[in-house]
């Protein structure tokens, strides 16, 4: 079988496209915990990044040590009231992490132009909601960055790894088949979304969450030091379903005309 042409690419925001790191969401998260009286550590808040924000808190509640922390410093094991209370907390946190955290990553904005020069479709979504992203769009927009569909958290009935998200982009991008178009991520859920939307899944390791590093912590590092946390990375995202793996959106369009070339469907 032909394959189709590519029509869209849809991207995810924090780690993929802004925020090199994904460093944003964990000062968030840290912040609203530690208001609780339970000092979060880092690699708690990545374990589940890229879900909406609300089922990612209910999450974070589950991990052991941090039920344990909780039940000591209240004497019961975190419920629901907990989970919206925490959220409640996290809206404006988020909001104001974001946008503190929106400079594009390197080749983010070249590789936008690029895509629409090839006449693409550009979409997005995130694990933010709409307030959380507020401030971040008119950023990325001075940056070059302007996607065609943005779709946030709570916009859908179900969140990633459900392919909903996807899905809505695409309407509103007016694009099908699914196996046209290629969702990039950089978690591990982002490519369980890809997957189940039927797109090509690209997952970005280098950049991520999976690295977990901000961009001046990642360029001090040797070479030596860097390869094996971006490998490390990319072996998680492919074991989540990614097609392929690239180190950040830079390399994106190489790529697409690699997948292009492959003649196969994903």
């Amino acid at each position: 079988m032909s394959q189709t042409p590519l029509k869209a690419v849809v991207f995810d925001w924090a780690g993929t496209m802004i925020d090199f790191g994904c460093m944003a969401p964990v000062a968030a998260y840290q912040t609203a915990f530690a208001a609780e009286g339970v000092q979060l550590v880092a690699a708690d808040a990545r374990r589940d990044m890229g879900m909406a924000k609300l089922a990612h808190v209910k999450e974070i509640l589950k991990i052991e040590r941090v039920a344990e922390a909780w039940r000591a410093k209240t004497g019961a094991a975190p419920d629901e009231a907990d989970a919206l209370r925490i959220y409640a907390q996290l809206e404006p946190l988020m909001a104001a992490s974001a946008a503190e955290h929106s400079t594009l990553i390197p080749g983010a904005a070249e590789t936008f132009i690029e895509l629409k020069r090839r006449g693409l479709k550009v979409g997005s979504g995130t694990g933010y909601t709409r307030q959380m992203m507020a401030a971040i769009l008119p950023r990325a927009a001075a940056q070059g960055y302007t996607p065609d569909a943005v779709v946030c958290a709570g916009e859908t009935p179900t969140g990633r790894p459900s392919p909903q998200m996807v899905w809505k982009a695409l309407i509103e991008l007016d694009v099908w088949p699914a196996s046209a178009v290629v969702k990039v991520d950089d978690a591990e859920v982002g490519m369980a979304e890809g997957r189940n939307a039927g797109c090509w899944t690209v997952g970005v390791a280098a950049s991520g969450n999976g690295v977990g590093l901000s961009l001046a912590e990642y360029e001090v590092l040797t070479e030596a030091e860097r390869r094996p946390r971006v490998e490390a990375a990319a072996a998680s995202l492919r074991a989540a379903g990614a097609h392929y793996v690239i180190d950040t959106v830079a390399d994106l369009p190489a790529l697409l005309d690699e997948i292009a070339a492959s003649g196969r469907q994903p």
